[in-house]
């Protein structure tokens, strides 16, 4: 367990690089996987998540060859049961990508993961599966949960689940039904949520020359049986979700930031965020490969955030409303609370710990600014983004802030600290490598 120390910065100044996407790398990787034939990733991030989904489709029969900046993956076809528990850690997507993955392997596989995961929800994927042909069912092994999955091949057909759960069960049938028996057809009983990662696991299938057909209204899905993945080479993006911190960080402060590796171009549903910082009076410009902040130190303007589509930036939304003038809501986002903490609650704590005027409901958080931010020591309940919001939140506070376990941040981005260090903050601890 490590802390790191965060003390207040007057001003940032310097240029860093956004850290690869967690989310393109692991598509890419199990997409690659699925080929015939041998694909590149290059720049992928290095995390505990993605050590996760590399553990996974090595289990499933790929080999990966990881060496500086590039992993070469040669597909499996067929694919093999895994002959031991496959480790998902706490990372939610592994578990949900590769379970319908494992399905279509002849033999048997078992997945174990961490505690957080066993708050989080799956039922509804395994029941999809169920409709689809496919049978995994949830277990224990000695004190860990499990799922195993029985193997055999999805035999494709119809399926009808809900579209606000998590976008990732849809992913992670996205993957598996190109290559059922026959073809497959989604239906959402509720609007989608996340578009912008079933979007990005489209666009990386398609590369690979897999065609799904997605409704204009996002409430269906078809996906052609029998496909077959092509290999293909990829570079990682750099992932807005992370940098949406570091851009954060410059808006607080009295600041001239540069963040490289950012491309707009790109289906991240988190891009959003420059626009939220836009709304708020803050000074930025999109270049084709970065991203400028021109932080005044001022106060920005309150704003109303609706988080269906872009969970991950609400850490991010919370404290930029502390140094808002006026009141901010961040709402519809119930789905906060089945993340790697209660989201919700946990920024509610923490924040109010500094001092923040924070008001929490089932699905949202209301913060009346400007906040006088004073340092505590906080606790970010295992969950990276929340350790991160908690470091920026401290830019401006008065004193120190203290935040404990902060070696969850190697779950997506584990130089953030070295990259705040990089920019000017005064910050003590906090080196991950992963």
């Amino acid at each position: 367990m490590t802390d790191a120390i965060v003390r207040k910065a007057e001003r940032l100044k310097g240029e860093v690089c956004a850290p690869p996407s967690k989310a393109y790398t692991q598509r890419m990787l199990i997409a690659a996987a699925l080929a015939h034939g041998t694909s590149k990733i290059s720049g992928p991030l290095v995390s505990d998540d993605t050590a996760a989904a590399l553990r996974a489709v090595r289990a499933l029969g790929a080999k990966v060859k990881v060496a500086e900046d590039c992993w070469t993956v040669e597909g499996t076809q067929p694919l093999k049961g895994a002959k031991e528990p496959i480790d998902c850690g706490e990372s939610g997507a592994t578990l949900r990508f590769m379970i319908p993955v494992a399905a279509l392997a002849p033999e048997p596989s078992v997945f174990v993961f961490g505690e957080s995961l066993e708050r989080r929800p799956i039922e509804p994927l395994l029941q999809s599966l169920k409709q689809l042909g496919a049978d995994a069912q949830p277990q224990r092994l000695g004190s860990k949960a499990a799922i195993r999955v029985q193997g055999g091949g999805i035999s494709g057909g119809k399926t009808i689940m809900q579209g606000d759960v998590s976008s990732q069960f849809i992913s992670g049938l996205m993957f598996a039904c190109p290559m059922a028996r026959a073809d497959t057809e989604i239906t959402l009983t509720t609007p989608l949520e996340s578009k912008g990662y079933v979007k990005m696991t489209q666009a990386v299938l398609a590369e690979h020359g897999i065609k799904i057909s997605l409704s204009e209204g996002f409430d269906c899905l078809r996906i052609p049986a029998n496909q077959t993945y092509k290999p293909c080479d990829h570079r990682v993006p750099g992932d807005f979700s992370s940098a949406a911190f570091l851009l954060a960080a410059a808006a607080v402060t009295r600041s001239s930031v540069s963040v490289k590796n950012l491309d707009y171009e790109t289906v991240q549903g988190d891009k959003a965020v420059l626009g939220i910082l836009k709304r708020m009076g803050v000074n930025g410009k999109v270049c084709p490969d970065h991203v400028e902040i021109e932080g005044t130190g001022g106060l920005l303007r309150a704003v109303d955030v609706d988080a269906r589509d872009i969970p991950d930036l609400v850490p991010v939304c919370a404290v930029l409303a502390c140094y808002a003038k006026g009141t901010s809501k961040i709402h519809d986002a119930h789905r906060l609370r089945y993340k790697e903490s209660d989201r919700l609650l946990s920024l509610y704590l923490e924040l109010k710990k500094m001092g923040a005027q924070i008001a929490m409901d089932e699905g949202s958080l209301t913060v009346k600014g400007p906040c006088a931010l004073h340092g505590a020591v906080v606790d970010p309940h295992n969950d990276h983004r929340i350790a991160m919001a908690c470091a920026v939140a401290a830019l401006g506070a008065n004193g120190e802030t203290r935040i404990q376990n902060a070696e969850c941040v190697r779950k997506s981005y584990p130089r953030f600290f070295h990259a705040l260090r990089a920019l000017g903050v005064d910050v003590v601890g906090g080196e991950f490598d992963r």
